[in-house]
């Protein structure tokens, strides 16, 4: 969602953000992995693409707009709750991106807020299936 907003260079780092996000807390689940096969179609990134763990220091300057960044954390909040719990080391690294963003606390927890509505519409929805 929103990632068309953002340019092939973006993409790609927030794809490897994206891994870096679920293999922080040592485990690779099958809805994380679903959710991150959707953004990479999304992104119209190719399925060989292969991410890796990537450090938040200075990705400021890759995403210099406050819009690409909240689409950033938009994002990575959804995947974090792709298997059912946003754990707390997934929490940890995105808290750590959202200081070198300049996101502070009160717009991550609305972005927070705003995604687990999103994923129990989602489920709702799902339900009806």
């Amino acid at each position: 969602m929103f990632l068309s907003l953002l340019d092939e260079d973006q993409r790609e780092l927030l794809y490897h953000l994206a891994y870096s996000v679920v293999v922080s807390d040592g485990e690779f689940s099958a809805g994380e992995e679903l959710l991150m096969a959707d953004m990479r179609r999304e992104m119209v990134l190719p399925e060989d693409f292969e991410p890796h763990y990537l450090e938040v220091k200075n990705l400021e300057l890759k995403f210099p707009t406050q819009r690409s960044r909240i689409v950033v954390a938009i994002a990575l909040t959804h995947l974090g709750y792709a298997d059912g719990a946003f754990e707390i080391e997934e929490k940890s690294y995105l808290h750590e991106l959202c200081k070198v963003f300049d996101i502070d606390d009160e717009l991550f927890t609305r972005i927070n807020n705003w995604v687990r509505r999103l994923v129990a519409l989602h489920e709702e929805a799902t339900n009806f299936l």
